[in-house]
């Protein structure tokens, strides 16, 4: 019991940190209350329209300003206090969680409603995100904890994918879409007085002059002259375009492939987020980010070897164990990318690297959502998540192929640009990291 005991303080050891440990609380309550509106927005956008083209649009529409807005919001992360822009960020979309509310629940909702809230939270979330990933390294006082704080950041994620639908699930059918997003609202509270509890020193981030587009292009040299660094976000942009909007489609699946209701897509958004809290606390349990760069395509061919089988599935059970492996295969990969970015980028960088990693795996989904919308049009939503499953495959053999001249060096890579900052290594102790040759 000794040993079970010593594993999990292990496997938990980010929460040891006070400021992470409020964050993680405060998100987890939030999360869970965003993965309820989340499959509340695609039940009831369906309801309104029975369009495979119109959930495609909502999808477009949140996740088109991050793709705009995402690299100027790096910079901004890393010219200005994260801790601040997170308060904000959070306001703003308890705000709009209860804009939403208030409209359903007084049955005066529309379609264009939906989309013009979906770009406001697409907005705000473009500025959230960089920021705080980018926020996660100063709550962590160990850098030797870090990837594993990443980890369990991915594990937050999807332990609140995992409960967040089903709960929907149950919502939307008993009292309606409304109550999801009203509940969604209150769960921000949550996580905006964990920030305002925390102890934050007046650290400020080195740079604050210059002009902004000058350093946004300095951002884009830094990470994209890079081919570790280069190789990580093109493939996290493929899933983002071709993999992950399997999920725009699942009131398709859960209605006309699967033939049910809320309940059904409740069970089918928590196969996938159980599959991807595996992935997480798998993670979690590794000693160091050493060799996190490897399970990169191996993740990649999963998701596609499970979106494939998804695809043709016509039975629930099946369905749902075909979205474990998805979901599993989802998180590895992204967390991989994630860790091997956070551990390997300079400082002074982390805010723009972070952001064009946030433009590829959220900024490239709105284009994905239109695809898979027009495309299962054309070929049905089963034909077009058996495309995405090929290309996902096809992803990761290319990937492994490019860095297979340097996988004796890239456990992850160390991209820094030794000479300009000529720094310690972000995560002290973990690994000898040397800069891969170039492309």
């Amino acid at each position: 019991m000794s040993d079970i005991g010593t594993n999990l303080r292990f496997m938990f050891r980010a929460l040891q940190h006070r400021n992470y440990r409020l964050f993680f609380g405060g998100q987890t309550i939030s999360l869970t209350g965003t993965w309820m509106q989340s499959v509340a927005t695609g039940w009831l956008v369906y309801r309104l329209t029975n369009s495979a083209l119109s959930l495609g649009l909502v999808g477009f529409a949140a996740q088109i300003p991050i793709f705009v807005f995402a690299p100027i919001a790096g910079v901004v992360a890393d010219r200005w206090n994260r801790h601040r822009i997170l308060i904000v960020t959070q306001t703003l979309a308890l705000l709009q969680a209860m804009a939403l509310a208030i409209l359903v629940m007084t049955s005066n909702v529309t379609v264009s409603q939906i989309i013009l809230l979906s770009m406001f939270l697409g907005f705000v979330n473009a500025f959230d995100m960089p920021a705080r990933q980018s926020f996660v390294i100063e709550m962590i006082e160990n850098r030797e904890d870090l990837g594993n704080a990443i980890a369990l950041n991915s594990s937050m994620v999807n332990g609140a994918r995992l409960v967040g639908p089903a709960i929907a699930g149950v919502l939307v059918a008993t009292v309606g879409e409304g109550v999801c997003f009203l509940l969604n609202g209150i769960s921000y509270l949550a996580v905006i007085a964990a920030l305002l509890a925390m102890r934050i020193s007046l650290h400020q981030p080195a740079r604050r002059g210059g002009h902004i587009f000058r350093e946004l292009k300095e951002g884009f040299s830094y990470a994209f002259r890079m081919p570790f660094i280069r190789s990580v976000i093109l493939l996290v942009g493929l899933v983002s375009l071709v993999g992950l909007p399997y999920q725009v489609l699942m009131p398709v699946f859960a209605r006309k492939v699967l033939q049910g209701g809320p309940r059904t897509l409740g069970f089918l958004s928590s196969a996938s987020g159980a599959g991807a809290l595996v992935g997480a606390m798998y993670l979690a349990s590794r000693q160091s980010v050493r060799g996190v760069g490897r399970n990169i395509p191996v993740a990649t061919g999963v998701l596609g070897l499970g979106l494939i089988a998804f695809s043709q599935s016509t039975v629930l059970w099946f369905s749902l164990v075909c979205l474990l492996f998805t979901g599993f295969g989802v998180m590895l990969q992204v967390a991989s990318s994630n860790t091997a970015l956070q551990a390997t980028v300079d400082d002074s960088k982390r805010g723009r690297v972070m952001s064009l990693f946030t433009m590829a795996f959220v900024g490239a989904g709105p284009f994905g959502s239109l695809l898979v919308g027009a495309l299962s049009g054309k070929i049905g939503a089963r034909g077009t998540v058996l495309v995405g499953g090929v290309c996902c495959l096809l992803g990761s053999f290319l990937f492994a192929k490019r860095m297979r001249p340097v996988r004796e060096q890239v456990g992850f890579a160390d991209t820094r640009e030794r000479a300009g900052s000529g720094g310690p290594s972000a995560v002290h102790g973990h690994a000898e990291l040397t800069k891969p040759p170039r492309a």
